[in-house]
């Protein structure tokens, strides 16, 4: 975990960006020794946002397959996007 002063922030901004894009991870900022606010690059962020949807998707077929909704195989799915890709 990373952790910095907002007085940090506010008088070396640009190390904090530096240190964000580098180590793709969020940083914590303090104010007055407290937890306040976290940042993080954007292309780190865009890539959490991706992976909690994609996470949201497969929590949302393993509810639906858990509540016995109709399935099909893997050999299914591929055929599918065989013929999918063959014709587009």
């Amino acid at each position: 975990m990373i952790i910095k002063s907002s007085t940090t922030l506010r008088n070396d901004y640009l190390s904090i960006s530096n240190l964000a894009h580098e180590k793709q991870e969020p940083i914590y900022i303090t104010k007055n020794g407290e937890g306040d606010i976290v940042v993080m690059s954007i292309d780190a962020f865009e890539k959490r946002e991706e992976l909690i949807r994609l996470k949201a998707k497969l929590d949302a077929a393993e509810q639906s397959r858990i509540l016995g909704e109709p399935t099909i195989s893997i050999e299914e799915a591929r055929q599918r996007l065989k013929e999918k890709f063959a014709n587009g």
